[in-house]
């Protein structure tokens, strides 16, 4: 967790409801006991008076992902959690999963609420956080606080803080730190109920557009890493956001995939096995060794077998700074990068959400801390006394283990041929120091590099959020850019990237996981020109099969319809708006045609039908496939659900307005050619 001020500050308010306020002590005071979900580093309860308790807003943004702004007078009886975040920050990566489970369990009482107040210069900007909430797939709107506005109204300190705001507009209280999934689930019951009793409780579904379901067909979602293996000619890709890896020459060609695409903790053959969020790559003899970083795990691909196997991690996240243990029973947290260790079998792990280096020996099968007190810092000396801050990539020379320290814009060393191991820095001051500024030692500035890769003496760097590759000579601590521009881009012509995450070297040849721009990019290392790799024939997964849902539907139930023989039927559809409210011009309408005949016999032609009215309309024709003709006296019964997202005015609110038809239908000479469906109004 990074701070500004006290760390890990647990504040409550919300003092003058006496039962409310019991809760919340007792709730937030056992993590103060160390109950369960407890976060690391200092706690402390403490009552106060927040000045924004009075007068919450949610003003003062540069602007607003997943939604257009929304005033917070607009979701007065919903629960809301404001989330202060970092893209950054891996502690602000692990609550996001737990944000989730709320919004899945409190569906139209809670609106989460993401406040990006930003750490580094780059992530000011609202497109780069676009791609970023649009890569960690967040589902709920986002405000971009760049000004800290909001940060210093709600009096947040550290990243992540939560905000918890009632019903009624109140301030309850807020909590630093991850882990705080039971604890918040508790008080939101709480609130949740005491409003409905109150019948103040507004559980009207409301629709957010995020960014992650926009259609995209690229072949990679976000690459984080990549393994070029020159002696294999083979290339291996961390397809992060598609939860897979992909296999394929050196030039792009003959790609497959290892992973279904469905994010999951699942072992077996390439088409069964699941992956969420993958990372670092490392080959050792035949076995790709993978960082899953969102199932805190190591997983195994025998490249013979056609296998994967979970051989470190068991899915769940571990706060354990000293541990060690078998591999299949030992917790980790998001393992962001893996090198084999030079001579031996074993894999140096980037442990980011410890700040820890771990070691995996593959033999043993055991893993454990090796380097790093857990403290988020940059402390050069012994192994176990040094601190890292998100060690997210790594490399070898054979002499020494490079590390990209990502939250302290430093590139670190450990020497591999002494007795006794010490980590010192090259590059890199602390977590509050970053730039853009090539050169030698201590004038270097980087900004949050993730990615490194060793050969020719050299140190190739993914200087990540300045958008460039950088080279560094370890023994002279020198450091220029060998390619990029701080201002990203996707041109190989002028070299540019966007925020690129991995790199691999084979021969004079420098691949790059370019993440935002979703591509693989090669650096000539003799002539410094860029190219793109194209991947042949390479297709994103198919998305899973959902039947989509038509929840709080107006139901319409239409008397017989006579209707003329023939083998299609055609539903004038006809949908009523409520007053100040306008469709979604961005989001297409959901509608499901299902059908059911007394025989048996009539049906629809490809069974039931799932489609989109695209642009959405209030006034739309559905032309209905039969299995056969129709004949005089043939009867059919017709069901149409259909979902329209519809937002006020002059607001970002939009909600979810579902209608359901069922229309009889009797097949018969002189029939109707067209079946009108005009919605009920609400």
């Amino acid at each position: 967790m990074l701070n500004r001020g006290v760390a890990d500050m647990y504040i409550i308010n919300y003092i003058s409801k006496f039962v409310l306020g019991l809760l919340l002590v007792c709730a937030w005071g056992a993590l103060a006991a160390g109950g369960p979900g407890r976060s690391r580093g200092r706690t402390v309860v403490a009552p106060t008076s927040l000045r924004q308790a009075e007068r919450p807003s949610l003003e003062g943004g540069l602007g607003w992902v997943n939604s257009a702004p929304i005033r917070l007078e607009e979701l007065r009886g919903k629960v809301v959690l404001l989330d202060f975040w970092t893209y950054c920050c891996i502690n602000c990566h692990h609550v996001l999963p737990d944000l989730a489970r709320l919004e899945r369990k409190y569906t139209n009482e809670l609106v989460v609420i993401g406040v990006h107040t930003p750490k580094f210069f780059a992530e000011r900007d609202t497109e780069n956080l676009r791609k970023k909430v649009r890569e960690y797939q967040i589902k709920h709107p986002v405000i971009n606080d760049a000004d800290q506005v909001l940060w210093n109204r709600f009096g947040a300190n550290s990243w992540p803080t939560l905000v918890l705001i009632d019903p009624s507009g109140e301030v309850v209280g807020s909590l630093s730190g991850e882990g705080h999934f039971a604890q918040l689930d508790h008080i939101i019951g709480v609130l949740v109920a005491r409003h409905r009793a109150r019948g103040d409780l507004n559980e009207t579904p409301i629709k957010f557009f995020p960014e992650s379901e926009r259609a995209d067909d690229a072949p990679l979602s976000f690459p984080g890493k990549v393994l070029a293996d020159a002696e294999g000619k083979r290339l291996f890709i961390a397809d992060t956001v598609h939860n897979r890896i992909v296999q394929a020459t050196l030039d792009g060609k003959r790609p497959e995939a290892i992973g279904t695409g469905v994010a999951g903790l699942v072992d077996g053959g390439y088409a069964k096995a699941e992956f969420n969020r993958p990372q670092g790559l490392c080959l050792v003899d035949k076995t790709l060794y993978v960082a899953d970083t969102e199932n805190h795990a190591i997983r195994a691909v025998d490249l013979a077998a056609r296998t994967v196997t979970t051989v470190a991690g068991n899915g769940k996240q571990t706060f354990n700074r000293a541990a060690h243990g078998p591999g299949k029973t030992t917790s980790l947290t998001s393992p962001w990068d893996l090198v084999q260790e030079p001579g031996a079998r074993g894999l140096f792990v980037a442990m980011a959400g410890q700040h820890q280096i771990w070691r995996y020996d593959i033999d043993a099968g055991t893993v454990g801390v090796w380097a790093g007190t857990g403290g988020e810092d940059i402390i050069d000396g012994p192994i176990k006394l040094a601190a890292f801050a998100q060690p997210s990539g790594l490399a070898t020379d054979g002499r020494f283990l490079y590390v990209a320290d990502s939250e302290t814009s430093s590139v670190r060393a450990i020497a591999l041929e002494m007795r006794r191991h010490v980590v010192q820095t090259i590059v890199g001051e602390g977590l509050f120091v970053f730039g853009d500024v090539d050169g030698q030692g201590d004038e270097v500035r980087l900004q949050h590099d993730l990615g490194l890769a060793s050969g020719n003496g050299k140190l190739y760097i993914a200087d990540s959020y300045n958008n460039k590759i950088k080279v560094c000579d370890p023994k002279t601590r020198t450091i220029e850019t060998l390619a990029g521009s701080r201002q990203p881009g996707d041109d190989d012509a002028s070299g540019r990237f966007y925020q690129p995450g991995g790199l691999s070297l084979a021969g004079s040849n420098l691949y790059v996981a370019d993440t935002n721009n979703s591509k693989v990019r090669v650096i000539d290392l003799k002539t410094k020109q860029v190219r793109t790799l194209e991947l042949e024939g390479l297709r994103p997964p198919a998305p899973p099969a959902r039947k989509p849902t038509f929840p709080n539907a107006v139901i319409t139930n239409l008397p017989q319809v006579r209707v003329a023989p023939g083998k299609t039927v055609m539903l004038d559809v006809v949908l009523p708006l409520p007053d100040g409210f306008k469709l979604n011009e961005e989001a297409s309408m959901p509608y499901l045609v299902e059908a059911s005949a007394p025989t048996g016999a009539l049906d629809l032609a490809d069974g039931a039908v799932v489609r989109k009215v695209d642009p959405p309309a209030k006034q739309f024709t559905i032309t209905v496939d039969l299995n056969k003709p129709a004949t005089a006296g043939d009867a059919l019964t017709l069901k149409l659900s259909v979902s329209a997202f519809v937002c006020a005015a002059n607001s970002g609110l939009c909600q979810i307005k579902s209608y359901v038809f069922n229309a009889p239908i009797t097949f018969a000479s002189g029939g109707a050619e067209r079946v009108p469906l005009v919605a009920a109004a609400r």
